[in-house]
């Protein structure tokens, strides 16, 4: 097979060879022509224009000069020192000063000889300085400014010493397009091309690197993140169609005794129509011959475990078994409590299974779920025990999916020789353009509305100077009866954080809550599981009125009762879980309150985090600021260069782009559903060669 030019080993091209190709693999993982093509300059600045000394102000981010070197010396001892070079021009002089290659620095400059310097500015002492600078003989200066945006490119210390200069890669750059350019294959149909208003590839590639002016690089940047998010959804909703079309499940078109019994007698409250809307579609789902995929996302309380227990009782009305596996024991046990609190008066068997069951009980669960007397059965990771074999399963409800891997998952739907329907179920909300990247090949409903007689919690913002206000607070509304929850970021003293710690809050609290007329709770995650259940148990049960606890609390602890959330350095947490912190209360009539307190010393972004949760409850609001401020990498424990793998486009930023891109990957498949036609092969050849490792999401 004849290898693509773009495949060639990086060594090979002009001005490289094999060491300095070892040097680009390693500092920035670049092996091939096609890589270096790919990697992209993180800036482009205007290099026609030459600053004087004089003329520097704070105003100016990047600036270029020309002048002499008039002096170099080491400064401070030998374990830490820098390099400082006095720099002078007609108009004045300033330093330009080194901290690390100090001696490739010191070998490549000449006292006397003239130099071109480029590099922000710092005002230091009422003086500008330049910290490590480019800078490069003025007599070896090559044609760079005959364009107006100049590329610049990342590199680094040992890339330097090396000769990799952000000059050197430019020189590098255009080595490598001369030779690539008339080969850059096109990656998508003309149609394509038209639909989109995008220019070719090729085009786009040498635009990204040498851009003739503003205009030319906004289109090679839009082509090149279109292909980015393009393909992303491609992938995604290929998966869907082969799934849709190749794996075929059980039709539940009977709605029958068991859901209606419960719906005429043991519905908690009416339903929203958010519920109903979602219920509709699961309906429509299940009816259909096809499995059902779909992720379900509601807000803390918003009622998805109501919607997930009808959907159950449909695969029970269609003589099917369903089970729900959820992450941890306590949310597995409050799952098993809540619906068997619902099936009350109804013939449904319900069991519980997790690593805590008895020995003996296991046996019988065992054997009833066989022979197909239990229906439903809820539970941790123990469900994907070999030994658990159901007679009928016909639907599967996984919670805080995201904390399951893929191989578990796909575990329990193999105990069914007909594919089981899957419900996914979160409840962290997951922005709009994240949802359509992590979760493209899932049909995506949402509850977005809380049940009625649910207040939103009043959330506020407190100092330490706030703390006895607090304390009083407390104390108030247990006088009323209700319960309170003091959550800390760390268990104990920690010499690098300047944190509140759970154990020193716990005497700190002690003391103003003391005993007999206060009992106290304390859950952390050193504590053994059975101590974790005990004291959690001894809260639900309100024979404590305060938890002291770390976020182990974050999820599945149900405690209508609890009507106050403190958290102790609120600013240290991420908004995702202050919001899960915060859906701890607000579970029951009465009104709740969550009370953040954080020291004086607040980020930008600490604050915005802190002034986000008091001014709104609304999760998908929460999850937009959050994807703003973090960023696609930190959220739902993915990284966006290797799951998302993006280099230019952002799920911030591009989200009409990806709308774009989602729509036309749809019309693209609508079309050709196996990219058979001869205009799309250059897609399939993409596909082909690139490297995406989506797996089953589901």
């Amino acid at each position: 097979m004849v290898r693509h030019i773009l495949d060639t080993p990086v060594e090979y091209l002009k001005g490289i060879g094999p060491s300095r190709a070892e040097m680009l693999r390693k500092e920035i993982e670049i092996r091939t022509f096609g890589d270096l093509l790919h990697y992209y300059p993180f800036r482009y600045v205007d290099r026609s224009k030459f600053y004087t000394v004089r003329e520097i102000d704070s105003d100016a981010a990047w600036v270029q000069l020309k002048g002499r070197i008039t002096a170099i010396q080491s400064v401070g001892s030998e374990r830490v020192s820098r390099l400082v070079m006095t720099f002078r021009d007609s108009s004045g002089e300033t330093e330009l000063v080194f901290f690390q290659g100090l001696k490739w620095i010191r070998e490549k400059v000449q006292v006397g000889r003239e130099y071109i310097v480029f590099g922000k500015p710092n005002l230091f002492q009422g003086k500008y300085n330049f910290t490590h600078p480019d800078i490069e003989p003025a007599d070896e200066e090559i044609q760079v400014h005959q364009e107006p945006l100049q590329p610049y490119y990342s590199t680094s210390e040992k890339l330097k010493s090396r000769g990799f200069t952000p000059r050197n890669f430019v020189r590098i750059m255009r080595t490598l397009l001369s030779q690539v350019y008339q080969a850059i294959p096109e990656t998508l149909s003309p149609q394509l091309i038209r639909q989109a208003k995008l220019i070719s590839r090729a085009e786009a590639l040498f635009n990204i690197h040498f851009p003739r002016d503003p205009q030319s690089l906004a289109k090679s940047q839009e082509r090149i993140k279109f292909d980015e998010l393009f393909f992303i959804q491609l992938q995604l909703l290929r998966l869907k169609y082969i799934r849709m079309d190749k794996v075929k499940s059980r039709s539940f078109v009977k709605i029958g005794e068991f859901f209606n019994s419960f719906y005429r007698n043991n519905l908690p409250f009416e339903l929203t129509n958010a519920q109903k809307k979602v219920i509709r579609e699961i309906r429509a789902d299940l009816g259909s011959g096809k499995q059902m995929n779909r992720l379900l996302q509601g807000d803390v309380g918003s009622g998805k475990t109501l919607v997930a227990l009808m959907s159950m009782l449909i695969a029970l009305d269609n003589d099917c078994q369903a089970c729900l596996m959820a992450p941890t024991e306590i949310l597995a046990s409050q799952h098993y409590k809540t619906i068997s609190r619902m099936l009350q008066g109804l013939t449904v068997e319900v069991a519980l299974l997790t690593g805590s069951t008895r020995k003996a009980l296991r046996a019988d669960l065992h054997t009833r779920l066989q022979d197909g007397r239990l229906q439903i059965l809820i539970g941790t990771h123990a469900l994907i025990e070999e030994q658990v074999q159901f007679n009928n399963l016909g639907l599967v409800v996984i919670d805080e999916q995201h904390r399951f891997g893929v191989a578990q998952r796909a575990r329990l739907w193999e105990k069914s020789a007909i594919p089981p329907h899957v419900l996914v179920m979160t409840a962290t909300p997951i922005p709009r353009t994240l949802a359509m990247t992590l979760y493209g090949d899932l049909d995506v409903s949402v509850i977005d509305e809380l049940p009625p007689g649910r207040k939103p919690v009043k959330t506020y913002h407190f100092y330490e100077k706030d703390r006895l206000k607090v304390f009083r607070f407390m104390k108030e509304q247990i006088s009323q009866g209700r319960q309170v929850y003091v959550v800390y970021p760390i268990i104990n003293e920690s010499d690098k954080l300047e944190l509140q710690d759970l154990m020193d809050g716990m005497d700190t609290v002690s003391r103003y809550f003391p005993l007999p007329e206060y009992q106290i709770s304390i859950v952390h995650g050193q504590l053994k599981a059975a101590e974790k259940e005990s004291e959690m148990k001894r809260f639900l049960e309100k024979k404590t009125q305060i938890m002291v606890a770390t976020t182990v609390i974050e999820v599945g602890v149900d405690v209508p009762n609890a009507s106050v959330m403190v958290i102790e350095n609120a600013e240290r947490f991420g908004l995702s879980q202050l919001h899960q912190l915060r859906g701890r209360v607000g579970r029951g009539a009465d009104q709740s309150h969550c009370i953040l307190m954080s020291s004086y010393k607040l980020t930008i972004d600490g604050r915005k985090r802190l002034e986000t949760m008091v001014r709104t409850t609304d999760g998908f609001e929460i999850a937009e600021v959050d994807l703003h401020l973090r960023g696609p990498g930190d959220l739902q424990g993915t990284q966006q260069s290797g799951l998302v793998g993006l280099k230019l486009a952002s799920l911030v930023k591009d989200e009409k782009l990806l709308r774009l891109a989602r729509e036309l990957a749809y019309r693209t498949l609508d079309e050709d559903p196996k990219l058979e036609r001869p205009e799309n092969q250059p897609m399939v050849k993409h596909l082909q060669s690139s490297e995406f490792d989506w797996g089953k999401i589901s």
